[in-house]
């Protein structure tokens, strides 16, 4: 019991640098994420480049309306789903609808483009 308790005091006593060497140990060699140092090692990077952390990887593409052409709406949505007609012209008719779920910002943008030189209303969330 003697050595537990040696244990958990080394821990309360680790610096916030100690605790993050701890964690990346803990992940890389043993594949356990603690979630305990989650907070830690928010509140250390809030300091020093929060932003980083937050800036968005993926993102979901919406048709919010087919527009006044619709078919070209339609084939277009056929075409960057794969699906096939009765299921694009399902997604287009029951706007709003995700047509794609976490893609890059890149290609985000570019289907909303290419929706949108078609005549549809596209959002990125």
């Amino acid at each position: 019991m003697a050595d537990l308790k040696q244990i958990a005091e080394t821990l309360v006593n680790l610096t916030v640098k100690e605790v993050n060497e701890l964690a990346t140990i803990l992940k890389d060699e043993y594949g356990i994420e603690p979630a305990a140092a989650a907070p830690v090692m928010m509140a250390g990077g809030a300091a020093g480049g929060g932003e980083a952390a937050a800036e968005k990887t993926e993102f979901d593409v919406i048709l919010k309306s087919g527009g006044a052409n619709k078919l070209a709406v339609v084939k277009l949505v056929k075409e960057l789903t794969g699906n096939g007609l009765k299921e694009s012209k399902d997604i287009v008719d029951g706007a709003p609808a995700t047509l794609k779920e976490a893609v890059s910002k890149d290609e985000a943008e570019g289907l909303k483009k290419a929706l949108e030189e078609a005549g549809a209303e596209v959002e990125i969330k």
